[in-house]
């Protein structure tokens, strides 16, 4: 009896709910003045093994080679990657992905993508700092974390600049923002390039995380930003600095701000949890 009022029990369980279906993201590269072809097999691999991504590859033509051929279809996506930084997009490429943004798509700025399309006015927009590509101070002011908040900076000067790679603590300034919920702090990120000085329009920005650009590794003696998101009408966009080399880019510290920023741009929610192999202040931490 007692047997047959548990099987019972059990066939009046409710069905499990399926899982969802991974988010789909299309990383772009093609044109980069860094190793794309290295690292985007690192970040496809990186975002897929979260289990939370399925990623596809749009590479462009290489420089000087007919752009009219490159036409990504924004739309079927939840999240676009960007490891480009090369010609300018065709005109109707830039209005295709600004309406996908403002129309409430998820975008990451990785790492050089920064550095592109300094004329392109929406992009710039969208990952609130850039550099090089003649940045100045038309471009915007340069953004620092001094006395205890964000400070705005116009002065004359170049965008984009950054000293010796070394490794560097990583300090968070919204340890509330659901990217950044839970994870320590402090922590210390991998032999990397450290950018400083960028500039932009940086509207609609909150800054995460910044470091020190120690002016011993030839840095400018400034807390610069690392990990930034940004709002671009209905769009969500994180912004990471970080990733110039393979070494940089097995940083934990790196790859799961990375898969959290690229979830958050896809969803508004973070859904992973906080790895216990995430680095702390004294010491690195990798994964190969």
């Amino acid at each position: 009896m007692l047997r047959r009022a548990f099987l019972l029990a059990v066939l009046c369980l409710p069905a499990a709910s399926p899982a969802a279906p991974p988010h789909k993201a299309l990383l772009i590269d093609g044109q980069n003045n860094h190793k794309w072809q290295e690292t985007t097999p690192v970040l496809k691999k990186v975002l897929e093994e979260t289990g939370l991504f399925t990623v596809d590859v749009a590479t462009t033509p290489p420089a000087g080679a007919d752009m009219s051929r490159f036409l990504p279809d924004f739309a079927g996506y939840a999240v676009v990657v960007s490891n480009y930084n090369g010609e300018p997009w065709p005109a109707a490429v830039q209005a295709a992905f600004e309406k996908y943004v403002r129309g409430g798509g998820g975008f990451v700025s990785y790492h050089a993508a920064n550095n592109a399309f300094p004329e392109w006015k929406a992009y710039n927009e969208m990952i609130g700092l850039g550099g090089w590509g003649n940045r100045n101070e038309k471009a915007g002011p340069y953004v620092r974390f001094r006395d205890g908040k964000m400070v705005r900076e116009q002065k004359p000067g170049p965008g984009g600049h950054h000293g010796k790679a070394h490794a560097f603590v990583v300090t968070l300034r919204d340890l509330g923002h659901p990217i950044t919920a839970g994870l320590p702090p402090v922590w210390m990120h991998a032999v990397d390039e450290l950018y400083d000085s960028l500039r932009g329009p940086a509207v609609n920005m909150n800054v995460l995380a910044t470091a020190y650009s120690d002016p011993a590794t030839g840095g400018a003696g400034e807390h610069e930003p690392m990990l930034m998101t940004l709002g671009y009408g209905n769009g969500r966009v994180f912004h990471t600095t970080l990733g110039h080399y393979l070494e940089a880019m097995s940083c934990v510290g790196f790859r799961v701000t990375l898969t959290r920023g690229a979830e958050w741009a896809a969803t508004g929610k973070v859904t992973q949890k906080v790895p216990g192999d995430f680095p702390k202040a004294g010491a690195v931490s990798m994964r190969r």
